[in-house]
């Protein structure tokens, strides 16, 4: 459905921020450059092998008219004098080249990087462009599949939360994204070092999920769904497919290694691209469903500092939130506490000091409560520390509260 153009926008959340935008900005070390990785980036982004000299050099065409660039000459190995010639020319001239496929070979060049590729099988606009939204919805499902990799590379869970997200996330930084002409398509290019592990992680994770599909619609039966958390399928995986597939006829996910690294172990050295459909959403929408439900709670201590103290009146029980330094991979946890173990907390919060506590870690909410706690007490931290938190305390006049608002 579209907007009548006198409608005013109606507010709405702000989306997750989308990758980085493809850059290349690394300088590339001639020394460095291998023939054979060029010819092999050069042949994945589609440009034409057109003869050349057999066992000296090859001669390459851009896949786009007019694109700058009538072609390069690539040598087959570094064995022959006018190698570094040949290949400074061919670099160059992919530099000037107006085709997005050179960008995307000179990124390959420059930073190692495996390629996820996703496209949405999606209506254009009369101009062959999408929408707005359209585009915005395929970038932010991307995201959702990668930071879904990151997160079951950092543990195995049919549901996350809150769990090892900035350590997820932080995989991530180093992503950068080229969208396919039309916007029907995205690319991110993941660097090996550190993403390598990511990209692994989610080549095993999409086969499971499309073979749990698979057995679900043929059997009824979810076994497969619960055998592929091992592989990486989770709660996050199954929203992010249906995010991709919401909208769409289908939707294609497929990986490429990069050639200076090979392929992962226990991997195809040219994967299938992974496909799904509308048809699906039913076993991915149950399936998530499930790993939300199924996800038990985590007894853990945890050392935290404390945030924001609450509670109804001058005594009695209340709430504090603590930031997590250890104990758990989520970034804060609410924990109700009895009166002494509030007051506790008070206390070494005013000294200082961050707490210990015990509880579990509960999976309703996104693995932000704490339950059933006990062992409150303050934990000693070297003097830089204890200055910290105090300077906190005195920038932070409203850390007690009369009432515990919600979402503290």
């Amino acid at each position: 459905m579209h907007r009548p153009i006198d409608e005013p926008m109606r507010p709405h959340p702000t989306p997750p921020a989308p990758p980085a935008p493809l850059a290349h900005n690394t300088p590339l070390d001639l020394a460095q450059v291998d023939p054979l990785v060029l010819g092999a980036l050069l042949g994945r982004h589609g440009w034409r092998r057109r003869g050349g000299a057999p066992g000296r050099y090859s001669r390459w065409t851009p896949p786009e008219p007019g694109a700058g660039a009538t072609s390069l000459l690539v040598p087959e190995s570094r064995a022959f004098p006018d190698c570094e010639d040949l290949l400074g020319e061919a670099l160059t001239a992919l530099a000037r080249c107006a085709a997005p496929s050179a960008r995307e070979v000179l990124v390959g060049l420059s930073v190692p990087s495996d390629e996820v590729r996703w496209w949405r099988d999606v209506p254009h606009s009369p101009s062959g462009t999408l929408s707005w939204a359209a585009q915005e919805q395929l970038r932010s499902a991307a995201r959702q599949v990668l930071l879904a990799g990151a997160l079951a590379v950092r543990g195995r869970a049919g549901y996350h939360g809150a769990r090892r997200r900035r350590q997820a996330q932080a995989l991530l930084d180093e992503v950068l994204v080229g969208t396919a002409h039309g916007g029907r398509g995205l690319t991110a290019f993941v660097p090996v070092e550190p993403g390598r592990a990511v990209t692994a992680r989610l080549y095993r994770a999409l086969y499971a999920a499309r073979e749990a599909v698979d057995y679900q619609r043929a059997t009824g039966r979810w076994e497969a769904f619960d055998s592929a958390v091992e592989a990486g399928v989770s709660r996050e995986l199954t929203e992010a497919l249906i995010s991709l597939v919401r909208g769409a006829e289908g939707t294609r996910i497929a990986l490429e290694w990069a050639p200076a690294a090979g392929v992962p172990q226990g991997c195809a050295a040219r994967p299938e691209p992974v496909d799904f459909s509308p048809g699906d959403l039913p076993a991915l929408r149950e399936a998530g469903a499930r790993y939300l439900q199924d996800e038990p709670s985590v007894p853990v201590r945890i050392t935290g500092t404390v945030v924001r103290m609450r509670r109804s009146g001058p005594g009695g029980a209340g709430t504090v939130r603590l930031r997590v330094l250890a104990g758990a991979e989520v970034p804060h946890v609410r924990v109700a506490l009895d009166e002494e173990a509030y007051r506790t907390a008070g206390h070494a919060h005013l000294a200082g000091l961050p707490i210990q506590v015990a509880g579990r870690l509960e999976s309703r909410g996104g693995f932000r409560r704490l339950t059933d706690a006990s062992g409150v007490v303050p934990v000693q931290v070297d003097e830089a520390e204890r200055d910290r938190l105090m300077k906190s305390l005195h920038e932070n006049p409203g850390l007690f509260g009369e009432a515990c608002g919600p979402g503290e």
